[in-house]
């Protein structure tokens, strides 16, 4: 909350000096000349805009989760690993510095107890400065019953699994369990380097239980499987130097209560030679994730169904990163594909980030970071769910967006909605003094088509002090509303875009500076107006449009000072006359910047005009 505090008083101060700094040629007032004369422009007229590089439209669609899901099918899970016989179960007792063994399949060495063989082994009690080893040739699984047991070890990994075709630590109902090792590891010769975490496998993994299970990794990681780690269930809290949970070949969560505190990668999957592995799937479970590094991170997908998320990175969204430093909050290098779950997303880095594709089904998301709410390099689609980026650098970025449905609001401190490649900036230099330098800045290395933007539904609400929408390509909208307050300096626009924008339906309003200032082109088969007024208006002064019958077309009480009005309306209809006022007051309900369902009344009349082409232009000003 004290964060939050902050970038709001931040945020304001960072406006007040915008005002003063690029303010337009016209003093902010909060009156202006009446006399204004109207432009309307004809469908072969100056209103035609360029068209984007290539004839052909790149292809948008993109994988589903179940599509995506269904290329890692790799999975040790089965069945008997959740069944035991507790008449054939070896019990290990610690007793501080000693270990008992009742039952078959154990060696003793001192504090060293190691199992060779497979079943079934209950352990409880203490031990420090000991270690229990798994090294099984058989073909038989090894389950571990962890029953209230201490282990420590200050020079190497209190449980480490050698080898075995499968492990499973069951985690009894009730029990308290902890491990924890050192800083500092000792091996038999400098070539060695395992194991590097406190609980360890060379070998598959599953984590289960109704029990706790505390793990502390200060010298690296706190859980580790160099092949496949499943979590099926648990309290299990994690607390490492480098990576928290870490599955090489794919990391599974299927429930359980995850709090992870790690100075590099939250969750980590890290196979880079297959692409069938390397990938996170989490099926629910309620995770807190702190993280130095990335909180999520998978080398080729992330898939979420389901889940309770707070994550933290790179010390949240106000902290700064060194150069070479990523601290994103959910990283899929080939893809993030989430189908529900909650997140609250407080990031230094990116919030969620691909290299390739993101699809949002649906979920809710609280987002405040330091540079994207979402990226992703080639395509970033939006289905469904409620997305809040209350702090961003840009706040959604792809080189493709599609957005089908869904609840969105952006706060940006430089573009809103950006649709680009490059380095990630687009071809301009952005809000005050560019991109912010960051660690693993966006570079689009893997996308080398044109750029779109499509709007096919949806609820879209930007406060960007960039550009609002900001597209190095066209734009398509056929359905949904967008709501704009953009920019107050004059070498930014609310609306900015480089080819077309066509917009066949929906409804669209973008308020800010004039002089780079944009609407829906004569593309378009609803209409649009282009209102540049001749001074800049206070924020919160009303601007009013109602047709010839006293019907309101629009009502908005912009966020910032502004000078344009951009809007594309099924209410603006050709042959149609209409009156603009300013100023004035509204009997009902404000909600985003727009009033609804009341009375306006007391304003001044500005000016009138009647449509008679696709785009009517009020004013001089607004880009070429």
């Amino acid at each position: 909350m004290y964060k939050q505090k902050k970038f709001f008083i931040w945020a304001i101060a960072v406006i007040l000096l915008m005002l003063v700094a690029c303010s337009s040629p016209t003093e902010t007032t909060s009156t202006i000349q009446t006399n204004s004369v109207v432009n309307t422009t004809s469908d072969s007229g100056s209103a035609t805009t360029t068209t984007t590089s290539g004839d052909t439209a790149v292809s948008t669609t993109t994988a589903t989760l179940e599509e995506v899901a269904a290329s890692h099918t790799a999975t040790h899970e089965d069945e008997t690993n959740y069944l035991w016989d507790e008449s054939q179960t070896t019990m290990i007792v610690l007793a501080g510095d000693s270990i008992s063994v009742e039952g078959s399949g154990v060696t003793v060495n001192g504090r060293i107890a190691t199992i060779t063989s497979g079943g079934t082994y209950e352990l409880s009690g203490s031990l420090s400065e000991g270690q229990i080893v798994v090294d099984s040739d058989g073909e038989t699984a090894v389950q571990l019953i962890l029953n209230g047991i201490e282990i420590s070890n200050s020079s190497t990994a209190p449980i480490y699994i050698a080898n075995a075709p499968d492990t499973i630590i069951i985690l009894a109902e009730g029990s308290q369990n902890v491990i924890a090792d050192g800083a500092n590891y000792v091996f038999a010769s400098p070539e060695e380097d395992e194991p590097n975490a406190a609980l360890f496998s060379k070998d598959n993994l599953t984590i289960y239980g109704a029990g706790s299970l505390t793990v502390t990794g200060h010298y690296n990681d706190g859980i580790a499987s160099k092949d496949g780690l499943i979590i099926a269930s648990g309290n299990i809290t994690v607390t490492a130097a480098d990576d928290g949970i870490r599955g090489k070949e794919y990391l599974i969560l299927k429930d359980g209560t995850l709090t992870v505190t790690a100075g590099g990668d939250g969750l980590k999957s890290d196979e880079d030679e297959d692409t069938t592995l390397g990938y996170i799937n989490i099926e629910g479970g309620n995770l807190t994730i702190t993280s130095g590094g990335d909180a999520i991170q998978a080398e080729t997908d992330v898939l979420i169904t389901g889940g309770n998320f707070n994550i933290t990175t790179g010390g949240g969204s106000n902290a700064s990163l060194a150069a070479d430093d990523t601290a994103k909050g959910i990283k899929g290098a080939a893809g993030v594909y989430i189908n529900d779950g909650t997140f609250i997303i407080n990031s230094a880095d990116d919030a969620v980030h691909s290299n390739n594709n993101i699809v949002i089904n649906n979920g809710a998301f609280a987002i405040a970071t330091g540079d994207d709410g979402m990226h992703a390099d080639a395509n970033l689609e939006i289905n469904n769910g409620t997305i809040e980026i209350s702090q961003s650098y840009e706040g959604i970025e792809s080189a493709v967006i599609t957005i089908n449905g869904g609840n969105i609001s952006v706060a940006s401190s430089d573009d809103g909605i950006n649709v680009a490649g490059g380095d990630g900036s687009g071809f301009g230099p952005g809000g005050p003094g560019g991109r912010p330098p960051r660690g693993g800045q966006d570079t689009f290395v893997e996308y080398t088509g044109d750029y779109y933007l499509y709007i096919n539904g949806g609820n879209i609400v930007v406060e960007a002090s960039g550009d609002g929408v900001d597209v190095n390509g066209a734009i398509e909208m056929t359905a949904g509303t967008v709501i704009v307050n953009g920019p107050t300096e004059q070498m930014n626009g609310a609306l900015d875009y480089d080819g077309t924008f066509t917009m066949t339906g929906g409804f669209f309003v973008a308020a800010g500076s004039a002089g780079m200032a944009q609407t829906p082109d004569i593309s378009s088969s609803q209409n649009a107006l282009l209102l540049n007024l001749n001074g800049t208006l206070q924020a919160g002064t009303l601007i009013h449009i109602e047709d010839s019958g006293g019907n309101t077309v629009l009502t908005m009480a912009p966020s910032k000072a502004y000078q344009s009005i951009a809007l594309s309306s099924p209410n603006l209809v050709s042959g149609e006359t209409y009156t603009v006022y300013y100023g004035g007051s509204d009997s009902g309900t404000l909600t985003d910047s727009l009033y609804s369902s009341g009375t306006y009344s007391g304003g001044t009349e500005y000016t009138s005009f009647t449509i008679s082409s696709t785009v009517t232009m009020i004013g001089n000003a607004g880009r070429p």
